[in-house]
Parts: C-alpha cells; sequence; structure tokens
C-alpha cells in the first residue's frame, strides 16, 4: 500500500466518508462491529505499521495516570519529572505530548517504550473495539491520520451492511 497516495485520497474523500460512517451509526452495531473487526484484521495483514507511524508522527495519546506511572518508570523517571518534561494539559484537560513527533518513536519507526506505551497507543486506531457505532466520528477523524482506517472504511462502503 502506497501511504502517502491514501492518505492524499482520505482527504480528498473526507465529505464521502463522513457521511457513509455516520450512516453506520443507524445500523446494527453488532453487524456493524462484525464487518469492522474483520476487515481491520485483513487490512492489518497487508500493512505494517512500522512503515508509516504517521500516528506516533502527528498526534498525542492520551496520558492517563496509570500511563504517566508506566512510561515514567520506563524511561527511568519520576511522574513528575516526566508530566514536566514531555506533556502538557490540552483544551479538554487531558495529559498529551508537548510536541510530535513522539519523543519515544526512534528509527525505524519503532517506539522506545513500546511495551509500557500508553493505553491510547495499545488501543489505536480504534478499529476494532466493539460498540464501533459509538465511535465514527473518531473513526473519520483518524482514517485522515492511518492510511490503515481509511482502507478500512473504503472497503466497507463496498459491502452491504
Amino acid at each position: 500500500m502506497n501511504i502517502q497516495r491514501l492518505l492524499d485520497l482520505a482527504k480528498r474523500k473526507i465529505g464521502e466518508n463522513k457521511k457513509f460512517l455516520q450512516s453506520l451509526t443507524k445500523k446494527d452495531a453488532s453487524k456493524v462491529d462484525d464487518a469492522f473487526h474483520q476487515t481491520h484484521d485483513e487490512v492489518f495483514e497487508e500493512l505494517d505499521c512500522l512503515t508509516c507511524a504517521n500516528c506516533c508522527k502527528t498526534t498525542s495519546p492520551i496520558f492517563y495516570q496509570i500511563d504517566i506511572e508506566r512510561v515514567a518508570k520506563s524511561v527511568r523517571m519520576k511522574p513528575g519529572e516526566f508530566v514536566e518534561k514531555y506533556l502538557r494539559i490540552d483544551e479538554d484537560r487531558d495529559y498529551v505530548l508537548k510536541s510530535s513527533p513522539c519523543p519515544f518513536l526512534s528509527a525505524g519507526n519503532l517506539c522506545s517504550v513500546y511495551e509500557d506505551r500508553p493505553k491510547a497507543c495499545r488501543e489505536y486506531p480504534h478499529t476494532n473495539r466493539k460498540k464501533m457505532v459509538q465511535i465514527m466520528d473518531l473513526t473519520q477523524k483518524n482514517s485522515l491520520i492511518c492510511p490503515a482506517v481509511f482502507e478500512i472504511v473504503e472497503r466497507l462502503k463496498k459491502l452491504e451492511l
């Protein structure tokens, strides 16, 4: 998959995909989940996140207290020092990274704190979770960041849901 091509296409199809994803909120939630999960598995068999890492390069996960403590320990810092060095409070009053790309993204798009990464990173791009119909806005937003999400949406549009 050509990652940049998919990201460019996602921008061009923003209106179409937003409308499609919103239409899924009126469908049977379990069928939507099944379709998302199957398509998620198919796409991630074809796409290697290490060839992209756009999520790590452009966005920040939310850091909950347990994430702060775990990652701080991983990098041998006290939680307060970790917060001061790496995090800020955003408009939603959540802790997020001060800057992009993620300071823990290393050569080859590897995560230097992978085993201890935040919950939000572990769950990204959220296309294999339950009750997908509840996060269509997030899915649409993620389709502009993650080429795999865009590809999942494109494949879902071809299915009879």
